[in-house]
C-alpha cells in the first residue's frame, strides 16, 4: 500500500508518472531499451529531450529569448554557478535573506564576490518576506538573488520583485511549476528537480540570452551556461533518466490542465491545512499568514514533549516525513502537486484525532 508521502524532496510523484515509468523500463517505445540504457546522442533520447524542453517551455510560457538547461548537482551547486556565471566583472551581488536556504546561497556566492545582504528577515526567525522598499540594493551589483520559496522555513514570495536593469535571480526548487510565473520578469530561475519537476538528479535552469555570457573565466565549461547552451545540455552526459522522468511528470501537469489549474488546486491544498492551523493552540504556524508557503506548510506542537508520538500515530496511518528539518525542528508538511487533496484531509483529521486525545 502506498503511502501519503510529506517529503520537502526526494518527494512523492504522480502515481501517473510512476506506472508509466514501470511500464518503460525494459522497452522504451519499442526501442528494446531502456530510457537507462540509450546513449545521450542516439535518436531515441535527442527525441524525450526534445520533448522535454517542448513541454516546459509550454507549461510556463518561456519566452524564445531564454535559454532552457538540464544540469546536474542540484540547487546547491547553482549557489556557486550564479556567481560564477553572472559576475561579468563586478565584485558585488545582492541577496535577500529570508531562511536557510538563503543563507546557504549567501556563504556560496561569497567565495566569489563581496555580497550585501540587502535584506534579511532574520530578526524575526525568518517569519516573512522582507517589503521591496526595505530592501537596500547596491549601485554596481552583478544580480539580485532571492529564494521565493523556502522549503526549511514555510516561506514563500506572493509577488515578484522588481530590480529595474539589475537581473532577478531566483531559487524556484520547491515551488516551481506550482503556480503561474512570468518568466521575462527573472534573469535566471533555477530548481533542482526533485520536488515537483520529477526525481534528483537533474537541475533546471532558466536563464536569459544576454546573461549566457558573463562568466568569470575560471567558470569550468561543464558548469558555464553559454557553453551548455551551445552544447544542447549535452556537453558532459546529461542525468538522462531524470530527464525523461520529468519529462513524464511535465505530460501528467498537461493532463491535469497545465499551470493554473495545479496552482488552483494548491491553493485549495494548503488552505485547508493552514484554515485548521488557524483555529487550534494546540499546533501553531509562525509565519506572516501573506507569506506562508502553498508548498510546505510548518508547524509545530504546543506541547514539543508529544512530537515523537504524533510522528509514530502518523506513520501509522500511513503518513510519512512530517518530521521538521533539522535546521529549525517541528513538523513540515510538504504537499507538492502530486500530493492529492486526499492526502491533506486525511492529515487534517488525524491532527485533530491526535489533538483530542492528547491536548
Amino acid at each position: 500500500m502506498r503511502v501519503f508521502n510529506f517529503s520537502a524532496g526526494p518527494a512523492v510523484l504522480p502515481e501517473p508518472v510512476l506506472q508509466k515509468a514501470a511500464a518503460e523500463m525494459l522497452d522504451w517505445h519499442g526501442s528494446g531499451m531502456s530510457v537507462m540504457e540509450m546513449s545521450h546522442r542516439g535518436k531515441e533520447f535527442i527525441s524525450i529531450a526534445e520533448k522535454v524542453e517542448a513541454d516546459l517551455r509550454a507549461l510556463l510560457a518561456i519566452p524564445t529569448h531564454y535559454k532552457v538547461l538540464f544540469l546536474q548537482g542540484g540547487a546547491i551547486a547553482d549557489n556557486a554557478l550564479v556567481p560564477m556565471n553572472l559576475l561579468r566583472g563586478r565584485s558585488v551581488a545582492d541577496y535577500v535573506n529570508t531562511g536557510e536556504w538563503s543563507k546557504k546561497s549567501i556563504k556560496e556566492a561569497g567565495k566569489y564576490c563581496a555580497v550585501n545582504v540587502a535584506a534579511s528577515s532574520e530578526d524575526k526567525k525568518f517569519t516573512y518576506v522582507p517589503a521591496q522598499d526595505t530592501w537596500k540594493l547596491s549601485s554596481d551589483a552583478a544580480y539580485v538573488h532571492v529564494c521565493t520559496n523556502e522549503t526549511i522555513g514555510g516561506l514563500e514570495y506572493q509577488w515578484t520583485p522588481d530590480t529595474g536593469e539589475l537581473p532577478l535571480v531566483a531559487d524556484m526548487s520547491s515551488h516551481i511549476l506550482s503556480r503561474v510565473i512570468e518568466v521575462s520578469k527573472y534573469g535566471v530561475i533555477y530548481a533542482g528537480a526533485q520536488k515537483n519537476a520529477g526525481s534528483a538528479g537533474l537541475t533546471l535552469v532558466i536563464v536569459r540570452d544576454d546573461l549566457l555570457d558573463c562568466a568569470l573565466p575560471i567558470t569550468p565549461s561543464v558548469f558555464h551556461w553559454k557553453e551548455q547552451s551551445a552544447a544542447e545540455s549535452m556537453l558532459n552526459t546529461p542525468a538522462t533518466y531524470a530527464i525523461y522522468i520529468a519529462g513524464l511528470v511535465f505530460e501528467w501537469l498537461q493532463a491535469q490542465g497545465g499551470i493554473a489549474a495545479i496552482e488552483r488546486r494548491n491553493i485549495a491544498k494548503a488552505q485547508l491545512l493552514y484554515d485548521y492551523l488557524d483555529h487550534t493552540q494546540f499546533y501553531a504556524n509562525g509565519v506572516r499568514k501573506e507569506d506562508r508557503s502553498r508548498m510546505n506548510v510548518v508547524f509545530r506542537l504546543s506541547d514539543e514533549t508529544l512530537d515523537e508520538a504524533f510522528l509514530k500515530g502518523a506513520k501509522e496511518r500511513g503518513m510519512v516525513q512530517l518530521k521538521g528539518h533539522r535546521a529549525v525542528g517541528g513538523m513540515r508538511a510538504s504537499i507538492y502537486n502530486a500530493m492529492p487533496v486526499e492526502g491533506v484531509r486525511a492529515l487534517v483529521e488525524y491532527m485533530q484525532d491526535f489533538e483530542q486525545r492528547n491536548g
